[in-house]
């Protein structure tokens, strides 16, 4: 449910409020009671958030309840909001005075902040008075703080291979004095613990360990309760309830030393590295432990990292006929399918569904236990799993479990995916601008960028299984989401995110993000038209749409969606903006890529001041209007311009910039004057620009660069020599260097590269067929760990010395014939040269 969210958006209000810059508290001078006021109520209400939501599924009207909570949160977020654009507003004035905002210079001391500020007023005191009228309904259902407890079980079918891989790892002799743990991992409802109690179980692994232990460990990694358990599982007659710790690791010395034993830790969750050391150092004095070994099973990659050194044994699904057999089981008496063909044909499609996940085949199979009728079988076929009704063993309250145990705020960031349809693949880049834009990253940290966090994020989604890596790209990555995790996303968010098709009939009222897909959909729903609380808009595979169709879907989310943080309008027939898109405020994301006939933008695009990405990628326009350089929130920009040069970047403008890509410029003949300005730089991406002769030597001032491509620039030179004294010393921070495409490239950038010597990690050059010898100082890049060269079929040789770069443990050369015959394993003269690097490809 959408109300699992009122913790993280309470959280993050609290954080919004406390957060206020002194300029934003200027504004907001005769209101400062009243954030008051509505800060200590936000606190005391987030205190018993989180058993409310666990209530809520018992009671009714608490649900109701806290529907209207969410709604009073949304609202009063979007205030506090408008704190931060007015603020903008104000400082764009200060920075750009003309003609047009004399007004503003002449009464902005005095009657325009009084005006917001009454404004503002009004909507804090409502926002309060509202809280007010639910406070004594809230305060009737006696909440408190309470922890949850889950022990899976499944019947076994299809696993035996996964139990000879197991079995054969224990049979494997430790090579250290490290704690021998094999994990097992995977998302809920695989059957990790099921796979545990088989090799459990097995004879071989009961002569091999005369002392079995099976502990279920859940959410509690509490070392004197673990010892507990350990010593009551061994020995049933010790009392221990009253030890000490000190006395308990006496005791299981005492009951494990010369013993060869298999413990089990099933269900672990806990990601502190301490706690479990605490446990291995216990282990680690006990007599005989190098014969003995641990089995984990774990939801979370993080987990089996920090508790065993070896590869986790990641848990696969079910191929599907197991999976069928399973069903077969779950949801006839034996021997009845064969009564019923034609349910079975229902129950193929049925376990496509679940995706090889054994507890949703049992979950689907039971729910149509002894239902013969076909109607039955068609409901479940074409019904969401989380539409369906669940038991406390099913599969959406085992997958909900993982999510419970999500921090707050990737709760929210989970269930925004949802948004998307099934299968689809998403871009790690795209998604962290879009959880940016709806405010839903935490605050960076010191000397930590937003997209760090979005990072951040993602990789701990892909650690606890929720998500699954496609492919890597050199500065992002694909990736999926199962289908069950994906229904997990719908049940927690299904008032939050709709896909909105031609079939599309109702939308919730309050709904917070839309995506608009379908071939068909060639005008825009009439039943958008009552909605207001839209924060994100995206229209993805409407390729029949109209000039019209966006047209009307912009004046729609100009006269409704007045805090709107998102626009994706991709290959867009607009042939221009219209004016009224400066009064999108709040607008924080706007994606325009491949908007061919754009050649354009409205003169009021200046005020879209929060706007922190804007992708302009294979658009026509002609020229970057200078209203686009005061967007000093600007974060990420894309461009495609006609022009042979861009606007000299004026100082104060885009200092928050970190991510610069011009993208198929093909007249641009130089970099804008003024790079120096970008302080904040950390991306700067140059793709098929043709023209484009030379790098200017202001880039060496961009102390924050990070990663540089430059690709299909066919007429670029890199030879950048030292002229200035103060050049030998140039301390850079570039991280990965990509040069591609580049068919007159005769040398390597000499000043960026030495610059960063001590901070390259990775270098990639790929079809420059006129670069003949690489710089004798490369071996200078001390922190080099990827080396790949390819389709460079004039060089002959790495320069001496490539044997001293000991950080190097990739090297790929393909499609360089002389490179490739002199390093080569087989007979190459200088293999030894290259043997010391752990991953070397050849071809």
């Amino acid at each position: 449910m959408a109300e699992t969210f009122l913790f993280s958006i309470a959280e993050r209000l609290v954080d919004k409020i406390v957060g206020l810059t002194v300029d934003e508290v200027r504004l907001a001078f005769n209101v400062k009671t009243d954030l008051k006021k509505l800060e200590d109520t936000m606190i005391s209400i987030k205190a018993v958030l989180l058993d409310a939501e666990r209530q809520q599924h018992q009671n009714d009207k608490l649900r109701l309840c806290m529907w209207k909570l969410r709604d009073i949160f949304y609202d009063a977020e979007d205030v506090i909001d408008d704190f931060k654009c007015e603020a903008l507003r104000k400082q764009d004035a200060i920075n750009h005075p003309n003609i047009n905002n004399l007004k503003v210079r002449v009464l902005g001391s005095f009657c325009l902040p009084l005006s917001f500020s009454l404004k503002m007023s009004h909507k804090i005191k409502d926002i309060n008075g509202r809280l007010g009228e639910l406070a004594t309904e809230w305060n009737s259902f006696d909440l408190r703080q309470e922890t949850i407890s889950f022990v899976d079980s499944s019947d076994v079918i299809g696993r035996d291979k996964d139990k000879e891989n197991i079995i054969s790892m224990l049979m494997k002799p430790s090579e250290d004095r490290n704690v021998p743990v094999i994990p097992i991992v995977g998302i809920g409802g695989l059957g990790k613990t099921t796979l545990a109690q088989l090799v459990y179980n097995d004879d071989r692994v009961t002569s091999l360990f005369p002392l079995k232990i099976w502990i279920c460990v859940s959410e509690e990694f509490d070392l004197s309760r673990l010892l507990n358990l350990i010593i009551q599982s061994v020995n049933k007659e010790v009392r221990c309830d009253d030890l000490t710790l000190e006395a308990l690791q006496a005791c299981l010395r005492s009951l494990l030393n010369d013993k060869k034993f298999l413990l089990v830790l099933d269900d672990v969750w806990n990601e502190n590295q301490a706690k479990w050391v605490e446990l291995r150092n216990l282990l680690r004095s006990i007599d005989g432990l190098r014969q003995s070994k641990i089995i984990v099973t774990t939801r979370s990659l993080k987990v089996a990292s920090l508790m065993s050194s070896i590869c986790p044994y990641e848990l696969k699904g079910l191929p599907f006929e197991d999976c069928l057999t399973l069903f077969t089981k779950w949801a006839f008496n034996d021997g009845d399918e064969r009564h019923y063909p034609n349910l079975i044909r229902i129950g193929e499609e049925i376990v496509k569904k679940c995706k090889g996940v054994p507890l949703a085949v049992r979950t689907l199979g039971s729910l149509l236990f002894q239902k013969t009728d076909e109607s039955d079988w068609i409901y479940i076929r074409e019904s969401e799993i989380w539409r369906l009704e669940q038991h406390e063993n099913d599969i959406l309250p085992v997958l909900k479990l993982s999510y419970n145990h999500l921090p707050s705020h990737l709760q929210r960031c989970l269930a925004f995916l949802s948004l998307y349809k099934k299968d689809e693949i998403y871009l790690s880049d795209k998604i962290i601008r879009l959880w940016m834009a709806n405010g839903l990253l935490e605050h960076a940290k010191q000397n930590q960028e937003w997209e760090d966090v979005g990072k951040q994020y993602l990789n701990e989604l892909l650690s606890r299984c929720l998500i699954q890596k496609e492919e890597d790209f050199r500065l992002k990555f694909t990736f999926k989401m199962h289908d069950l995790v994906h229904d997990l996303a719908l049940d927690v968010s299904q008032r939050e995110c709709k896909i909105v098709n031609s079939k599309t009939k109702t939308v919730d009222e309050n709904v917070q993000h839309l995506l608009l897909c379908d071939e068909k959909l060639v005008e825009v729903p009439r039943v958008l038209e009552k909605l207001e609380k839209v924060q994100t808009v995206i229209i993805q595979d409407s390729s029949l749409r109209s000039k019209i169709f966006d047209k009307s879907l912009i004046n729609l989310c100009v006269s409704n969606f007045k805090y709107l943080r998102a626009l994706e309008l991709r290959d867009s027939p607009l042939t221009a903006l219209p004016n009224s898109i400066g009064t999108l405020k709040h607008l924080r994301e706007l994606d325009l890529a491949r908007s061919e006939d754009i050649c354009e933008l409205p003169r009021t695009f200046y005020k879209l001041y929060c706007l922190q990405s804007l992708n302009l990628g294979a658009t026509s326009l002609k020229q970057l209007p200078d209203s686009v350089q005061r967007l000093i929130e600007l974060r990420h920009l894309v461009i495609t311009i006609e022009a042979t040069h861009l606007k000299e970047i004026r100082a104060g403008c885009w200092t928050s910039l970190q991510y610069l890509e011009l993208y198929n410029c093909f007249e641009l003949e130089c970099l804008p004057e003024g790079m120096q300005y970008l302080k904040s730089l950390r991306t700067l991406i140059l793709t098929y620009c043709d023209s484009l002769v030379s790098l200017p030597r202001s880039l060496k001032l961009l102390t924050k660069l990070e990663h540089l491509v430059i690709n299909g620039c066919t007429k670029i030179n890199l030879e950048m020599e030292a002229e200035e004294e103060e050049d030998n010393d140039l301390q850079l921070s570039l991280k990965t260097l990509s040069l591609e495409s580049l068919s007159v490239l005769t040398a390597l950038p000499r000043l960026l590269l030495q610059g960063s010597s001590s901070t390259l990690q990775q270098l990639r050059i790929r079809g420059c067929p006129n670069l003949s010898i690489l710089p004798a100082w490369l071996p200078n890049l001390t922190s080099l760990q990827k080396l790949e060269i390819v389709n460079c079929r004039n060089l002959s040789a790495l320069p001496e010395g490539i044997d001293r770069l000991t950080n190097l443990r990739e090297l790929r050369i393909l499609g360089c014939p002389k490179l490739s015959k002199r390093y080569s394993e087989n007979g190459g003269e200088d293999w030894h040269k290259i043997a010391h690097i752990q991953k070397v490809d050849i071809y």
